[in-house]
């Protein structure tokens, strides 16, 4: 379908023309976009039977991309819910459980070749009750049944595939299944026989084998108490990143590599911590060759998921929202600690693509986009070298494909057989224009333009299916990075869109209490929220108050911060449970503090409550921050480098750490130029407030007592500096301040 999106158009001019890059609006120009169902009106929806009818399923009635994929299935699938266990329960069956999400390839796989199969739908409807799970809408039951898969098989993923008693208690679990067996992988037509009739027979073997899994969840969910040396900790997280770091193309291990660059952050802290060089190149090399390689999109920006090979070259080719909010952050930090253009420029892009292709007319940002289009993954993403030529002409085809590495056969080992290839660079462009005898500009010049005319190009393309629901958790990670991209960039368009954001989630995704929801579509807003849905607000409200100085993010950071507490905290083990203690009950209650492609919600717990006991002065934050890794520190003195997150908030702790009290008015000359002085350097560990000259209880007195006497001097703006628990006098002078915060100005 090809449509003109004039709307979308009109908000990007919004957004770009502030930023300065209003000339990379030209290519935005159409779009056309692979829905993967066909689906009635909503008053079509509305006048169905409960069961879906004779057409659909009951996932018909769901909001969940994910689930409406699979409505037309000849499955009987329900939703998770009490209904499904009540039915399985009554009729003796067992429980087929699927656990995907919409942009996952091999979900759309299994989907095609089994549930979408009569044979197999008759199958499972008569011997099985099913359920189908996004498990970016439940994250909580995927980390349930995740960690019964892993433990089951040695490994995970998804689609993900467990057989459950009717009280929800797992005894069988794996990930794709075919429809018949091949290569030594059972078939859903043979495995699914075996396990009813086992059933059937001795069921007694299934309670018993279901005790004996639960209570290895039990013993697996609550943490890994013990105390640890926080200095410790993150030298030897230091070490476990070092040995594992690949000096030729950057990042650690080997395939499939992940970018993980909440790691990066960690070790861009080290370096500023301790000096060590070795750190910051560490960094620079993973950004660099990310950057280059083909998990960039080079044409349209953004990240790809991972690297499926160990140069970064071959992509699993989804995007996600998660991704370029984390990436974001670490480019725009690794800007601030060297000033290499480079490392904005990059995230100036990835921000491009998510305002222009990933945020909701509300402000909310979508959660993806899949791999696949036209059956296909990549297809949409790769070339071959006819279409350069066509696209481009053959002298700007020539020059693309050098610099790009094309190949007449094709650049990479599953792009042999149609002759495609995936744009990436060897080396940085002034490098290139070097080798080839030409200046840096007019390279660039005639590249861009290339660029833009292969993305006008693609666009008519059958793009990828995306997964337009917002969820709260990823939104907070994403108004994190606008935040700091604003301040680091001096950019008032990135201030204005995680505003918007912001704003959109406060207003439509709270219940009248406070308390958050998890998913917002089709103007739908449901699911409680996790915590991660707190921890990861809070993290992007706290970043916004410093952008904005709008104590009110600051009061609806602190607000959640109290119902986190409230609802999640363990008080006897210490941390936080993923789910609320007023929440569905669950065969276990899951508390996990380790960072996958995603931060834990008690990574970034540890992180903001180090933060809001600087802010506040109080220190109950900092006592919950340190009981919370005592809850989890068994476990990260293991792997100290699996919980990045939690080192931000040791090292934090840890120092040296300043808080910094601006005084004067809001967007005054004075302010500006004393918060752009504290904005450029890399200094993450600080807390910046400002108090509100002329008034004589402002809000942030309230939140922040020690702020009361903070006042401007001679009426111009006032910066107090305290360093590691010890304040200073006030100067109103910057070089004086920059001098007292270690990072003097030239």
């Amino acid at each position: 379908m090809h449509r003109f999106n004039s709307f979308r158009y009109r908000r990007l001019a919004t957004w770009l023309f502030p930023m300065g890059i209003a000339c990379l609006l030209t290519p935005l120009l159409a779009s056309a976009e692979e829905t993967r169902v066909a689906l009635p009106s909503q008053e079509e929806i509305a006048a169905l039977p409960t069961d879906g009818g004779d057409d659909f399923n009951r996932l018909i009635f769901e909001h969940s991309p994910y689930l409406l994929q699979h409505a037309r299935n000849p499955v009987n699938w329900y939703p998770w819910g009490d209904a499904p266990f009540e039915k399985a329960a009554a009729e003796g069956k067992l429980v087929f459980l699927s656990i995907g999400y919409s942009t996952c390839h091999w979900c759309h796989v299994m989907e095609h070749e089994s549930f979408e199969d009569p044979e197999v739908a008759a199958l499972m409807n008569e011997n099985y009750v099913s359920i189908k799970v996004d498990r970016e809408e439940r994250p909580d039951l995927d980390e349930i049944y995740m960690t019964v898969t892993q433990a089951m098989t040695g490994s995970g993923g998804w689609p993900m595939t467990v057989i459950l008693l009717p009280d929800k208690t797992p005894v069988f679990a794996g990930t794709y299944f075919p429809k018949l067996s091949k290569f030594g992988r059972p078939g859903l037509m043979e495995m699914l026989p075996r396990i009813n009739e086992a059933y059937r027979e001795t069921p007694e073997k299934f309670t018993e084998a279901g005790k004996g899994i639960t209570a290895f969840l039990a013993e697996h969910s609550g943490g890994s108490p013990g105390e640890v040396d926080p200095e410790t900790l993150l030298n030897q997280a230091y070490v476990q990143h070092e040995k594992t770091f690949d000096a030729a193309r950057g990042g650690f291990g080997e395939a499939p590599k992940f970018p993980t660059p909440h790691r990066l952050m960690f070790l861009l802290r080290h370096w500023k911590r301790t000096g060590d060089a070795q750190a910051l190149a560490m960094v620079e090399k993973t950004l660099t060759e990310m950057r280059l390689g083909g998990v960039y999109d080079h044409v349209g920006f953004g990240f790809h998921r991972y690297s499926v090979d160990a140069d970064w070259l071959v992509p699993h080719f989804e995007k996600m929202l998660y991704d370029q909010a984390l990436l974001t952050m670490a480019y725009v930090e690794a800007y601030q600690a060297t000033g290499n253009p480079f490392y904005r420029k990059t995230a100036e892009e990835i921000l491009l693509y998510v305002l222009s292709t990933m945020t909701s007319p509300s402000g909310g940002f979508y959660s993806a986009e899949d791999a696949d289009s036209e059956g296909e993954e990549g297809k949409f993403y790769v070339w071959t070298q006819a279409e350069l030529d066509e696209v481009l002409g053959k002298e700007k085809a020539d020059t693309y494909a050098a610099v790009y590495n094309f190949d007449e056969d094709g650049n990479w080992e599953e792009g042999k057989a149609n002759h495609t290839n995936i744009p990436h660079l060897s080396t940085q462009l002034d490098a290139v224009a070097q080798e080839r005898g030409v200046t840096l500009t007019a390279l660039t010049s005639e590249l861009e333009e290339s660029r833009i005319a292969l993305f006008m190009a693609r666009e008519k393309r059958v793009h990828p299916y995306k997964d337009d629901k917002v969820l709260t958790d990823w939104n907070g990670l994403m108004i994190a990075a606008l935040a700091k991209a604003s301040l680091a960039f001096d950019n008032t368009g990135y201030k204005m869109a995680a505003v918007k954001a912001a704003d959109f989630l406060l207003d439509r995704m709270r219940t009248p209490d406070g308390r958050l929801l998890h998913r917002f579509r089709n103007n739908h807003a449901g699911i409680p929220a996790h915590l991660e849905d707190y921890t990861f607000l809070t993290w992007g409200l706290l970043e916004l108050y410093e952008a904005t100085f709008d104590v009110n993010y600051l009061q609806a950071a602190l607000a959640l911060q109290d119902i986190t507490t409230s609802h999640f905290a363990d008080e006897a083990g210490g941390g936080f449970f993923m789910t609320a203690d007023d929440g569905e009950k669950l065969i276990v209650r899951p508390k996990s503090a380790y960072d996958g492609a995603i931060p834990s919600g008690n990574s970034v717990a540890i992180y903001n409550l180090i933060r809001l006991s600087r802010i506040t002065g109080d220190t109950r934050f900092s006592d919950q921050a340190n009981k919370t890794v005592t809850a989890f520190g068994g476990a990260m003195a293991n792997n100290p480098a699996g919980f990045a997150v939690a080192l931000l908030g040791l090292d934090f702790a840890v120092g040296p750490s300043h808080e910094i009290v601006l005084a004067g008015t809001n967007d005054s000359p004075g302010i500006i130029v004393l918060k752009s002085a504290l904005n450029h350097p890399f200094l993450p560990n600080k807390v910046v407030l400002l108090r509100p000259d002329g008034e004589e209880a402002p809000p942030i007195s309230a939140i922040a007592p020690y702020t009361e006497g903070q006042k401007t001097i001679d009426g111009k703006a006032t910066a107090y500096v305290c360093k590691n628990f010890a304040c200073n006098l006030p100067t109103t002078d910057k070089k004086k301040m920059m001098t007292l915060l270690g990072a003097p100005i030239e």
